[in-house]
């Protein structure tokens, strides 16, 4: 009888233990979920603090003013670096927003436009050209020089002879002027292959120069025809630049290219300096302000965006002052 009349309180003991369990699996569960919550709460903060910090990077760029930077006279320098192209570094929105912000400032007794570039886009470089250009009519006390580093062909050499003078090393790269448009052809790989191509289009000439298919003669002469346009465009803009420092030879609007010191006897160049000797003894302002435009992280993404978007979809090759 008394064993029996124990079991009832030994199973309510054992009940109760057993809710206690219960609840306490229940309040660690609501702390870790609660953890979890705050977690994701820090980090979807961080995200959005990560958001703005570039949206406002993207619209104020970071900049300095550049009157902050000095208070006198001083020489302003812009960057042409790498290949001259619209979806690069070097095109024409950031270098001619750059030259503007040179010739505006009060500040400024001359622009230095240095120059590292293997050339690109004819189109790009025209609209440096003539911004150029229309500088110095605008600001005709301001001079422009060009100063050659490494390299300046084709299209860098295109927008250098619009500056007042271009300075080289003796050792740089100068000239190229001509144009190219280059492609491969498959058509030999598909047949051993064995892959067909099969092509259809609206227009004869819709399939310009297609890498897939033979070379067609009247195409291959149209492009010819197309590049000797643009080349004589070139060699107009040069000798307009460089009038008559030129000293001209079959050989000079060949495409060829000439060391530093070899251009200033072809009348290419000025002669020899460094962008320190042309601040200091040719505009005597030895003082230099950076006015390259630097391309923040949000714009670099977005213009990373839009070359893969582009390349995804295709584009056809284009002239090349290079």
């Amino acid at each position: 009888m008394e064993s029996g009349g124990g079991s009832p309180g030994a199973g309510g003991a054992g009940g109760g233990s057993w809710e206690r369990e219960t609840i306490q699996k229940l309040a660690l569960e609501a702390l870790a979920e609660q953890r979890r919550r705050r977690r994701w709460g820090i980090f979807f903060k961080l995200l959005a603090f990560a958001y703005l910090t570039a949206l406002l990077v993207a619209v104020f760029g970071l900049r300095a003013d550049s009157e902050s930077l000095t208070g006198g006279k001083h020489s302003a320098l812009v960057d042409l670096t790498g290949v001259i192209e619209a979806r690069g570094n070097a095109n024409a929105d950031n270098v001619t927003a750059a030259l503007q912000s040179a010739f505006k400032d009060k500040n400024t007794k001359g622009v230095i436009l240095r120059v590292n570039s293997p050339g690109g886009s004819p189109v790009q470089s025209g609209i440096i050209y003539d911004e150029i250009r229309r500088l110095r009519t605008k600001y005709p006390e301001i001079p422009i020089y060009a100063v050659v580093e490494d390299i300046c062909a084709s299209g860098g050499y295109y927008i250098a002879s619009a500056t007042d003078r271009i300075y080289v090393d003796k050792a740089s790269i100068v000239g190229s002027i001509g144009v190219l448009m280059d492609q491969f052809g498959f058509t030999e790989t598909m047949q051993k292959l064995g892959v067909e191509r099969r092509l259809i289009v609206s227009g004869e000439n819709k399939a310009f120069l297609d890498p897939f298919s033979p070379v067609n003669p009247s195409q291959v002469a149209f492009a010819q025809k197309l590049l000797d346009e643009v080349h004589a465009q070139f060699i107009d803009v040069v000798k307009q630049g460089r009038g008559t420092r030129l000293k001209e030879s079959p050989e000079l609007f060949s495409g060829l290219m000439w060391t530093g010191a070899k251009s200033v006897e072809l009348g290419l160049a000025d002669g020899l300096g460094s962008v320190d000797t042309v601040a200091r003894d040719v505009i005597k302002a030895e003082q230099i302000v950076d006015y390259t435009r630097k391309e923040n992280i949000a714009e670099r993404l977005a213009r990373r965006f839009g070359a893969a978007f582009a390349d995804a979809f295709g584009l056809s090759a284009g002239a090349r002052l290079r």
